[in-house]
């Protein structure tokens, strides 16, 4: 069987140039281009950190975590692309 590009490009999962925090979201740079937030409100260590605690958001995996040292915090860039969270939205 051969392999070309293409097939591995399709079956890649993107990974995280950047991630920054702003207003309570998480926004990250994927390598594909996108870029995606979410409200922190949507895992439980982020919804209780503070804004200051939520911007020292740091890449870890080569791209494929979020990394918050300081709230010992892991979250994968596929399960957020994928739309993973830990807690419903907000009923509004």
């Amino acid at each position: 069987m051969t392999t070309t590009l293409a097939d591995t490009q399709l079956t890649t999962e993107p990974a995280a140039l950047a991630a920054w925090a702003e207003k309570r979201t998480i926004f990250v740079e994927l390598s594909d281009g996108r870029i995606v937030g979410f409200p922190a409100d949507r895992f439980k260590l982020l919804a209780a950190a503070t804004d200051e605690e939520l911007s020292k958001v740091t890449l870890e995996l080569n791209g494929y975590a979020l990394r918050w040292e300081s709230l010992d915090e892991d979250i994968t860039v596929p399960g957020i692309v994928a739309g993973r969270f830990q807690l419903p939205p907000p009923k509004g």
